[in-house]
């Protein structure tokens, strides 16, 4: 260092800060204090910040760094308040001005996880006017929104075509519930309305549950009124029809079940398709989902012009009550 440098006095802490003249009030009681707004001395090196309560020690050359709203405050192009201890006074909140400090030294900070955080960084960063920071708030704040992944969600068909398209493409086994209120002929039963929320609610339940193994898609332009189908590897593996017919002595009605056991033990049956796309021709068989019986080579070319066997079960299709005297039993088809 210099013979000048070692010989000059070490400025007092106040000495970073604008003179501030204080004012006594004469009275013995209370002492007020006046602030003078005056620029800060631009050859101060160390300044002492209050930002909210929040105290920080910084310098001259960290604040005006960058063009932002700091260096114009401390660069004497704009007024700054101290109080009689010279910490400089800013009215904004100190939670995050670590942060603001830290961007402004190294030009990059580590910015929090938490997406609430962020956007308070981002509000200090565009009070500040740093331009910097405020843009790569806003990319985390984008990346964090392109990354955001539903819990699960639900397509529903719209044409026979569309439906087709979604099962054939899918790798996933799928799960279809039609339920389409409007088609009634008859009146409902009693608890036909609460049977097919039943059915709503269980699809939404077992959607949640298994998300991400099964594609669970809906479907309200069919004919039946509420069913389940279940498919693997492209194809129809079971269907579980929860519509009845009760043909009574003076109207039709139709009545919604809940097999609630059945749907949940043929979704979990279907989780066996769990499989690569390459068809399994065995598995297929073996649970239903293509024509049974054994044969050689030769049956493999019938099999595209046959039919697929697919379990459909149906809670109690048909129902008729005669006019028999009382203590007939009354007859159920299927």
């Amino acid at each position: 260092m210099s013979a000048e440098a070692t010989t000059a006095p070490l400025p007092a802490p106040e000495a970073c800060a604008p003179v501030v003249p204080m004012q006594h009030q004469p009275t013995g009681g209370a002492v007020g204090v006046t602030f003078d707004l005056k620029p800060l001395n631009p050859s101060s090196k160390y300044v002492k910040l209050n930002v909210g309560g929040s105290l920080h020690y910084t310098t001259v050359q960290t604040l005006t760094k960058q063009d932002t709203m700091l260096k114009a405050m401390f660069s004497g192009r704009m007024e700054v308040l101290t109080d009689s201890e010279g910490w400089i006074l800013i009215d904004r909140s100190g939670r995050h001005f670590g942060t603001i400090l830290n961007y402004l030294r190294d030009g990059s900070v580590s910015l929090p996880e938490s997406q609430r955080e962020l956007e308070e960084v981002l509000s200090e960063a565009r009070y500040y006017l740093i331009q910097g920071l405020v843009e790569d708030c806003q990319l985390a704040l984008q990346q964090k929104s392109d990354a955001y992944d539903p819990l699960c969600l639900i397509p529903m068909v719209t044409s026979p075509k569309e439906e087709q398209q979604i099962i054939s493409s899918c790798s996933k086994p799928v799960v279809k519930l039609l339920h389409n209120r409007s088609n009634n002929k008859y009146s409902y039963t009693s608890n036909s309305d609460d049977n097919l929320l039943k059915n709503i609610e269980l699809f939404d339940k077992l959607a949640l549950r298994f998300n991400g193994r099964v594609l669970f898609i809906k479907d309200v332009l069919g004919d039946e009124i509420c069913c389940w189908s279940f498919y693997g590897q492209g194809r129809k593996i079971a269907e579980v029809c929860c519509t009845s017919i009760v043909y009574a002595t003076e109207k039709k009605q139709t009545k919604v079940e809940f097999p609630e056991a059945r749907i949940f033990e043929e979704t979990l049956n279907i989780l066996i398709y769990e499989t690569p796309r390459v068809p399994d021709k065995a598995l297929l068989e073996a649970t239903g989902g293509a024509a049974g019986g054994g044969g050689g080579p030769h049956r493999a070319d019938e099999e595209d012009g046959r039919e697929h066997r697919v379990r459909r079960i149906h809670v109690r299709r048909h129902i008729m009550h005669d006019e028999r005297p009382h203590g007939h039993q009354a007859v159920f088809k299927d």
